[in-house]
């Protein structure tokens, strides 16, 4: 994949995510004459956000033990499968497993507390939940609109966010700091695709040797007028 194409989608998916905040944005400040809604929408947000992250805790301590599992049926297939017969190294074999045995103890508990936690955050994520729908109740239709609207939004903003994520990764640092750079100076237009010999986000004409430029899967190009980067759609 190009540069500038893995760039490309990457803004795609951050024009999506500047969208959808800035119309969650909008509902907030709709909404925010109601004290008691307020009260129970952070409550809310607050309980999905320490969902989210104890659900991640869990999610690596059960990755962490099962690899701690692994690591001790590797070491016992050594040990008792019989190809090792030196004595010194079947004792050290022996301590290993006893070393792993008692870390994997320790990861047991630490998981053990992972998902307690999740099940205090599930139920504080469920009485906070209550608490608004019981507030939603006594709203009228044009509140309960927006408030279905912020949700949705919600929702797209997290998708959109592991989105962005999967998006990032095959990218360069140094061409994501240019990037980013860029967002903040162009109003969130790093990126700029061109047809026709024109540059989509100015309307300037490339010559040919910026075309090919921008063509090329190794380097980036730039806008001569608007100084974004170049994408050959």
């Amino acid at each position: 994949m190009s540069a500038s194409l893995g760039l490309y989608r990457l803004q795609q998916v951050d024009r999506k995510l500047d969208r959808a905040r800035a119309q969650l944005d909008s509902i907030r400040k709709t909404l925010e004459n109601d004290t008691e809604l307020r009260d129970a929408l952070a409550k809310a947000d607050e309980a999905q956000k320490e969902l989210h992250r104890v659900k991640n805790d869990l999610k690596n301590a059960e990755a962490e033990t099962q690899s701690q599992k692994i690591k001790i049926e590797q070491t016992e297939s050594s040990l008792y499968g019989g190809k090792v017969q030196n004595p010194k190294e079947l004792q050290d074999l022996q301590k290993d497993s006893a070393s792993l045995k008692k870390h994997l103890a320790t990861l047991e508990e630490r998981e053990l507390e992972s998902m307690l936690k999740a099940e205090n955050a599930e139920t504080f994520m469920q009485n906070a939940k209550d608490q608004l729908e019981k507030i939603q109740s006594r709203l009228g239709d044009e509140h309960k609109k927006l408030l279905d609207e912020q949700g949705r939004l919600m929702k797209d903003i997290e998708r959109l966010g592991e989105e962005r994520e999967a998006s990032v990764n095959p990218i360069e640092s140094n061409l994501l700091i240019t990037y980013e750079e860029l967002r903040k100076q162009k109003r969130g237009v790093a990126v700029a695709d061109f047809s026709d010999n024109t540059c989509a986000s100015c309307g300037s004409t490339l010559n040919a040797s910026i075309q090919q430029n921008a063509k090329s899967s190794n380097q980036l190009a730039y806008c001569p007028s608007c100084g974004r980067i170049l994408y050959a759609s």
